[in-house]
C-alpha cells in the first residue's frame, strides 16, 4: 500500500467528528484574526495620532488623526464582519444545512428545473454551488452596504450611488453564475474521469483558465464595471511612453480608468500575459492628485515587476500552490467519515470540496505569512528598480501622497502586518528607497 493510500485511510476513521474539527478550525481562525486586529488597535491607540519621525513635515497631524479614526473603524467593523461569517458557518454546521441544501438542489432539478436536458449528480452539484453562492451573497450584502455607504461615505471615499452598487452586485452574481458554473463543471468532470490522479489534469485546467481570464477580463469583463479611455496626448503620455521605450517594456496601450466613479482611492496597474504586450491602466484619481513625475515613478515601479519577472514567477508559484491544494484534496474527496459526519449517505465531490476549504484554514493561515513575505520582497525589488531609473524622490513623494489620500495607517503592528499586508509599510519602503538611493550615488 502506498503512503498516499495509507494517509487517506488514516484520515477516514468511522465515527470521527469532522463537524467539531471544522467548527474548531473556523473558530480558531476567527480568534486568531481578531487577536491580530486587537494588536493593531492597541498599536493605533498608542501611536496612531502621532506622525512618525521620518514623515514629519510630509504628513499633517490632522491627516494622522483622520487616518487613525479610519483604521479604527475598519478594524472594528472587520472583527464584526468576521463574527457574522463565523456565526453563519457554525449555524450551517449545527443545523445540517448543507445536506438540506443538497436535497433542495435535487428537488429543484426534478421539479422547477425539470425542463433541463441534463440530469445526474454533476448537474445537481452545479445547482447546489449556485444556491450556496446566493446564500453567501445574502449574508454579505448588508455588510458590503454598511462598508460602502456608511464607513467609506463617512471618510469621503465612496462615490457610488445605490443604483450602481445594486447593478454591480447583480452583474457580479451573473458572472459568478456563468463562469463559476463552467469552471465547477470542468472540475467535477476531471475528478470523476481521472479519480485519484485528477490533481495533475486539474492543475493544467486551472492554468488554462487563468490565461483565459488574463486575456478575456480586460476586453469583456472590466468594461461591464468601468470605462477605460485612451490616455490623452500630453506630457504624462510622453513621459510614460519614453519610460516604456527606454526599458523595452512591450507597451501596447495606455488607458485611464474611471475609478472615481466608485471611490476616491487611487491605483495603477498593467494588464496582459507575462510574456506578451501590456496595457497600462491608471486611475483618474491618481492622475488628478499626482504630478507627471510621480505617476511616471509609480509606473516605473510597476515596470520593475515586469522586468524582474515577478508576474511570471507568481504565476508559476500559483500553479505549485494549486497543485498542492488539489493533492491535499485528493486525501479527502473519498473520505466516507467526512460525508457521514455532515449527514450525507452518498459522496458528492462538491460537498467534500466545500468542506475541504474549511479543513484547509490552518494551511491558508501559514500560507498568508509566506505569500506576504514573498510579495513584500518583490515590492522592495520593484522600488529599487524605480530608484535605479532615477525616480527615488518622485517615488517617495508619490507613495506619501497615496498613503495620505488613502488614509492608510501610519503605524502597524508587525504581526498584524505580516499576516494582513502584501506590501511593506510606508516608512519601511521610504527607508529602503533612501538606502538604495544613497547606494547609487
Amino acid at each position: 500500500m502506498s503512503f498516499f493510500s495509507q494517509l487517506t485511510g488514516a484520515l477516514d476513521k468511522p465515527g470521527f467528528n469532522w463537524k467539531l474539527l471544522i467548527a474548531g478550525f473556523s473558530s480558531a481562525e476567527f480568534a486568531f484574526e481578531a487577536y491580530l486586529s486587537y494588536r493593531q488597535i492597541k498599536k493605533l491607540q498608542e501611536k496612531g495620532h502621532q506622525v512618525p519621525q521620518s514623515l514629519k513635515g510630509k504628513i499633517e497631524e490632522d491627516v494622522a488623526l483622520k487616518s487613525q479614526d479610519y483604521s479604527f473603524t475598519k478594524l472594528k467593523f472587520g472583527i464584526f464582519s468576521d463574527a457574522v461569517n463565523l456565526l453563519y458557518n457554525l449555524t450551517w454546521i449545527k443545523f445540517d444545512i448543507l445536506p438540506k441544501l443538497w436535497n433542495l438542489s435535487g428537488n429543484l432539478l426534478a421539479n422547477s428545473l425539470a425542463f433541463l436536458p441534463w440530469k445526474g449528480t454533476l448537474v445537481q452539484s452545479l445547482v447546489f454551488v449556485n444556491l450556496l453562492s446566493i446564500a453567501g451573497l445574502i449574508v454579505s450584502l448588508p455588510l458590503s452596504y454598511y462598508s460602502t455607504f456608511v464607513i467609506e461615505e463617512r471618510f469621503g471615499f465612496n462615490k457610488q450611488t445605490l443604483k450602481l452598487w445594486i447593478t454591480d452586485a447583480i452583474k457580479g452574481l451573473l458572472l459568478s453564475f456563468v463562469f463559476g458554473t463552467a469552471i465547477y463543471a470542468g472540475f467535477l468532470k476531471i475528478v470523476d474521469y481521472f479519480s485519484d490522479t485528477f490533481m495533475f489534469y486539474m492543475s493544467v485546467f486551472m492554468f488554462v483558465i487563468q490565461i483565459f481570464f488574463i486575456i478575456f477580463y480586460p476586453k469583456f469583463i472590466q468594461p461591464l464595471f468601468n470605462k477605460l479611455t485612451p490616455l490623452e496626448d500630453g506630457e504624462l503620455k510622453q513621459s510614460i511612453e519614453k519610460l516604456a521605450a527606454d526599458q523595452k517594456f512591450p507597451l501596447d496601450k495606455l488607458y485611464v480608468i474611471d475609478g472615481s466613479k466608485r471611490s476616491s482611492h487611487s491605483n495603477a496597474y498593467f494588464l496582459g500575459l507575462p510574456w506578451g504586450t501590456k496595457q497600462i491602466v491608471i486611475f483618474d484619481t491618481l492622475i488628478e492628485k499626482s504630478s507627471v513625475d510621480e505617476v511616471t515613478a509609480v509606473l516605473g515601479h510597476e515596470i520593475g515587476h515586469w522586468a524582474l519577472s515577478h508576474t511570471t514567477k507568481l504565476l508559476f508559484i500559483n500553479q505549485v500552490q494549486l497543485f498542492s491544494i488539489f493533492s491535499l484534496f485528493a486525501l479527502f474527496f473519498k473520505n466516507e467519515s467526512l460525508y457521514q459526519s455532515f449527514g450525507f449517505s452518498g459522496q458528492p465531490v462538491i460537498i467534500s470540496f466545500t468542506l475541504f476549504s474549511d479543513v484547509l484554514k490552518p494551511f491558508n493561515a501559514v500560507l498568508s505569512f509566506a505569500t506576504n513575505l514573498l510579495s513584500r520582497n518583490y515590492e522592495y525589488q520593484a522600488d529599487e528598480y524605480a530608484v535605479d531609473l532615477g525616480y527615488s524622490s518622485d517615488l517617495s513623494s508619490a507613495l506619501i501622497s497615496l498613503h495620505k489620500e488613502n488614509l492608510s495607517s501610519l503605524h502597524v503592528d508587525w504581526l498584524y502586518s505580516a499576516y494582513s499586508h502584501s506590501h511593506p509599510h510606508l516608512t519601511e519602503r521610504l527607508q529602503a528607497i533612501e538606502f538604495n538611493a544613497k547606494k547609487e550615488k
